[in-house]
């Protein structure tokens, strides 16, 4: 499926070819779907045939997250493919987004690491114009799904850990960073909801001790591939967020804290100062 289309399901089969949409309404609630009609609107526009949507509904009640059931994840408008073993984008990271296209508008150069399924470039390369666009991810298959995502963006998406992916050629380059790091602290990924315990890759969750050892060691080493004025973005917890600042500090950045109240999500930023 593309992986820039706008996130509307398409046309459902005939009302004739499958069960009753109360029926599988029912289905999702038994499982424990809380948004189980909205559930139910996606899975049938992606059935083709009655046994098509009972695989489907299959797959969601025995607790596969409802993007792993469908291919797919909304993120800022976008239909961002997603694939088993992959970090399913969350809502709350689009505040990451904006507040990157706040502070860097006219970005030129972008970096996405810590990639995933490359949701943040891809939605970065959607808003700005025509972006040079770069991703990493230490995870293989994350890679490989990343690529098909920022493919129609002319996206280049490197394995290995951290900014040891990256070509050199982009060192003080870079006007927007983007790393969406994992922040889990160790001892708290077995209290995750199943949906991301047992189906996201442990690298993308867990943060070390107390969730901040990546962020650490990204922000360590940003201001040497930021352009003058360039940006760096990680999200945190709000309980993570003084000690993520500080981070921040340390390396040289002019950081500030961004909250989001209705998404719940905080956003630390650096920027490298000009001159």
């Amino acid at each position: 499926m593309p992986s820039s289309s706008p996130a509307h399901p398409s046309p459902p089969p005939s009302a004739g070819d499958l069960p009753p949409r109360d029926s599988v309404v029912a289905a999702l609630r038994a499982a424990g779907c809380v948004f189980a009609e909205d559930e139910a609107a996606l899975l049938i526009a992606a059935a083709g045939t009655a046994g098509g949507l009972a695989a489907l509904v299959d797959r969601r009640v025995r607790g596969l997250p409802l993007e792993l059931v469908l291919g797919w994840a909304e993120f800022r408008g976008l239909r961002v493919a997603v694939a088993p073993g992959v970090f399913v984008p969350r809502r709350r990271t689009e505040f990451l987004v904006a507040e990157a296209l706040a502070l860097a508008p006219r970005a030129s150069l972008v970096v996405d690491l810590c990639c995933g399924s490359g949701a943040v470039g891809a939605a970065l390369a959607a808003a700005l114009d025509r972006p040079e666009v770069h991703a990493a991810d230490v995870d293989p298959v994350a890679v490989s799904c990343a690529r098909g995502n920022l493919a129609d963006a002319g996206g280049r998406v490197h394995t290995g850990d951290l900014f040891e992916a990256l070509p050199a050629a982009l060192r003080g380059r870079v006007d927007i960073l983007a790393a969406n790091v994992p922040y889990v602290p160790t001892g708290e990924v077995a209290l995750l909801p199943s949906e991301a315990r047992d189906h996201e890759p442990l690298v993308a969750l867990d943060g070390g001790a107390d969730g901040l050892d990546v962020l650490r060691r990204v922000a360590a080493e940003a201001p040497g591939w930021l352009a003058p004025g360039g940006c760096l973005l990680a999200e945190t917890s709000e309980a993570q967020a003084p000690a993520a600042l500080a981070a921040f500090t340390r390396a040289g950045l002019t950081a500030r804290v961004a909250v989001s109240d209705e998404l719940y999500a905080h956003v630390v930023t650096g920027v490298r100062e000009r001159g």
